[in-house]
């Protein structure tokens, strides 16, 4: 997928890119495999902001997404690509033999037109969902389960694939995009292939309409604020950041450089061998 950009006849038109949308054959969802998404503005339901920056934005709808390929041994033809205004990834639109429709997460290459299925007894081709110990070592994989039947939880953003390195006493050790190498279930399911619309990276926003298009609004630096505003606020002169004693932090106080939020005690922490920043994950 090309990106698109434009001449700078304009401020926003100097920086701004946009997706070609070449791959795109159908251009309004599947009636039946959409629910309305009802905007909160960042309020709980006391009315009260809980998450600030957001508010307003374009009318979406979501689209109900099959993150667990359970129709196995069931053939379908993939019918269309298609746009999902909620995800980086586009979508697939499958029609199985027996008339059901679904969304799939659409791989790089698929085409419309392709066979696809799921199951144990799929061969390992482009879009079909395997448990990852009839997977052969070494292809690309997405959509991948971490717990048996839950459904895929890793790898399904655009561009992102993961690696199947070794398989070992039941279970299967992956290296993900962000690359952390970790150990899940050789029963979890996978699906072959790598994520599309890769060149989703390369989109530049380039004014802050298209922010707002999103529901995203602006805020406020702290160290922009006044004392009662914030705790990085106030200060004789620009501080850019934070200096001397202050650290920066949240409104309400929490760490924002090189706290560490995981918890150390973390049941899952046991299943992940080499950290994303490279180093070797202590086991207690």
């Amino acid at each position: 997928m090309p990106v698109k950009s434009y001449r700078p006849l304009t401020p926003s038109t100097r920086y701004i890119t946009v997706a070609s949308f070449d791959e795109i054959t159908k251009d309004h969802p599947e009636r039946s495999l959409i629910s309305i998404r009802k905007k909160s503005g960042g309020r709980n339901h006391f009315g009260r902001v809980t998450a600030r920056g957001i508010g307003r934005g374009h009318k979406q709808f979501y689209r109900i997404v099959d993150f667990k390929r359970n129709k196995h041994g069931i053939e379908a033809d993939v019918a269309a690509i298609e746009y999902d205004p909620l995800r980086t990834s586009r979508l697939a639109l499958l029609q199985y033999k027996d008339g059901e429709k679904r969304y799939i997460l659409a791989p790089v290459g698929l085409q419309v037109g392709a066979k696809i299925v799921s199951g144990p007894a799929a061969p390992p081709e482009l879009g079909n969902c395997l448990p990852l110990k009839t997977i052969p070592v070494g292809l690309p994989i997405h959509n991948i389960e971490i717990t048996p039947g839950r459904g895929g939880q890793m790898v399904r953003s655009a561009g992102g694939a993961a690696t199947l390195m070794s398989r070992d006493e039941g279970y299967a050790t992956i290296r993900l995009p962000s690359g952390e190498i970790r150990r899940v279930h050789e029963s979890c399911y996978a699906t072959i292939g790598q994520v599309g619309n890769i060149e989703h990276e390369n989109i530049v926003l380039g004014k802050a309409g298209r922010s707002r298009h999103r529901g995203i609004r602006p805020i406020n630096r702290g160290v922009s604020r006044n004392p009662v505003d914030h705790p990085n606020g106030g200060g004789a002169g620009k501080s850019k950041s934070g200096g001397g004693w202050q650290q920066l932090t949240s409104p309400w106080g929490l760490l924002a450089k090189g706290y560490r939020t995981r918890n150390k005690r973390k049941h899952s922490n046991r299943f992940i061998l080499v950290r994303r920043d490279g180093r070797p994950m202590k086991q207690r």
